[in-house]
């Protein structure tokens, strides 16, 4: 068996793997990345991306790459619902004001290049098979290839598990998750062919009833069209996928405009079961990154900004400390309970999006009381885009008022609307509870 010596060993070379890859190679280490895949290799992924996102492709050194593969900006976003809807734009983040949507083989390869660039050997079609462990450590990862004889064993005295949300590291240091939450609606998207023009610079979102349909613009001409029906109803995509599809889409009659006389130009793409989760994301000579470490329902469309941005911060703190183990693993365990910190009101709130309720009067009144605001709209997207936290938006003033203005509406259940406002306070105390315990871990 060969082996070989290094400063890091990363494992997956997607968006956490590659931002992690740079920032190491870029301080001077010697970082290999290794990733199963080929590249440009595509994967499930709703891959949409709002100013706050593409920021953190800038920062990473990616953009400009990014950008070459010819989607358009979305220089606004919009959401409608049966009475209300809102559309705005963003507010800059270090001077970028859009977002984007880039499909997963081009941006991808567009990271694993970046990396490249900075230094990193990126090696693909290789397979982590065990981890070397070494007095209570992890230390190093032995892997396997096709045409390689036997196993590699390369050494290191930090190994980064960027692998997903089946991550293969995650087992193999038996990660435990501390928190968890089960999705209520499935995922099911295809691409159309998308010449109108009037739409091409718009991310757009439609709610009725208890359906849920996206649409964004994205590079090759195309749009990414997704679906987020409650989870129950996936034995009816099971039995008649398209069919499903076409019918869900005529219940969004916005979507369906958005939608009509467009081809669509692929298979469609399905993901039912994607719980999301915190686990421990640190340990003796490893950590994890990405969705490896902590997943959000695709609702809000956040996995990717977050596994670029604490992929980068990961490599950046590591790398002054790889030679010092002790030092290491306290500024890896450091690095964790910093993004526990800043994801965890998102994740809370992204999990009461992602309920597969019905909509209701108070989140109509919502949308109206943003409409009317000069920067009503904006505030929202400030939160889409991580500019503000959730509690700045739903403030408890500003959620009086669109109780108190549901309240008034005529024909409106009010005894319904008292059930909403009791669940989103037990969401928001649950919320509380959990940034108090990680202010306490921090």
């Amino acid at each position: 068996m060969s082996e070989e010596h290094v400063d890091a060993i990363v494992v997956g070379a997607r968006c956490a793997g590659s931002a992690a890859a740079t920032a190491l190679a870029g301080a001077g280490r010697r970082v290999v990345a290794v990733d199963a895949a080929k590249f440009p290799s595509t994967t499930i992924s709703t891959h949409l991306l709002f100013a706050g996102g593409v920021a953190e492709l800038a920062r990473v050194g990616a953009l400009e790459r990014v950008e070459a593969l010819g989607a358009p900006r979305h220089d606004e976003a919009y959401i409608g619902m049966p009475g209300a809807e809102v559309r705005g734009t963003y507010s800059p983040v270090d001077g970028i004001a859009y977002g984007m949507c880039v499909r997963r083989a081009g941006l991808d390869l567009a990271l694993v290049e970046t990396a490249r660039a900075a230094g990193a050997d990126v090696r693909e079609g290789v397979k982590v098979t065990s981890l070397v462990e070494e007095d209570g450590r992890v230390a190093g990862v032995r892997v396997s290839a096709r045409g390689m004889q036997g196993e590699h064993t390369l050494r290191a005295p930090l190994v980064i598990g960027a692998d997903g949300r089946r991550s293969t590291v995650a087992r193999l240091v038996g990660a435990s998750e501390h928190l968890s939450n089960p999705n209520e609606r499935a995922c099911y998207y295809a691409y159309y062919e998308d010449p109108r023009t009037e739409w091409r610079g718009t991310a757009a979102m439609w709610l009725a009833g208890r359906e849920l349909g996206t649409v964004f613009p994205t590079d090759g001409g195309l749009a990414l069209s997704l679906l987020m029906p409650p989870k129950e109803r996936a034995d009816e995509f099971r039995l008649d996928l398209e069919g499903e599809y076409d019918r869900t889409v005529a219940m969004l009659p916005g979507m369906a405009e958005r939608l009509a006389g467009r081809t669509r130009v692929t298979k469609i793409v399905q993901s039912v079961e994607q719980p999301s989760y915190f686990r421990r994301s640190s340990g003796p000579g490893w950590a994890l990154a990405g969705d490896a470490g902590h997943f959000k329902d695709p609702v809000t469309a956040q996995g990717i900004r977050d596994a670029l941005r604490f992929g980068r911060l990961l490599g950046e703190a590591a790398a002054p400390v790889l030679d010092h183990p002790a030092r290491l693993d306290a500024v890896v365990r450091k690095w964790e309970l910093r993004r526990e910190a800043e994801c965890l009101e998102t994740y809370h709130w992204t999990n009461r999006l992602a309920r597969a309720d019905e909509v209701n009067p108070l989140q109509e009144q919502m949308l109206r009381m943003l409409a009317k605001e000069p920067e009503g709209s904006r505030r929202l997207l400030d939160v889409y885009s991580r500019v503000r936290r959730p509690g700045q938006l739903l403030t408890p003033g500003f959620l009086a008022g669109c109780a108190v203005g549901a309240f008034r509406r005529r024909g409106v259940d009010r005894r319904a609307l008292l059930r909403t406002l009791t669940a989103e306070a037990r969401t928001e105390l649950t919320t509380r509870r959990d940034l108090f315990r990680a202010a306490r871990m921090r």
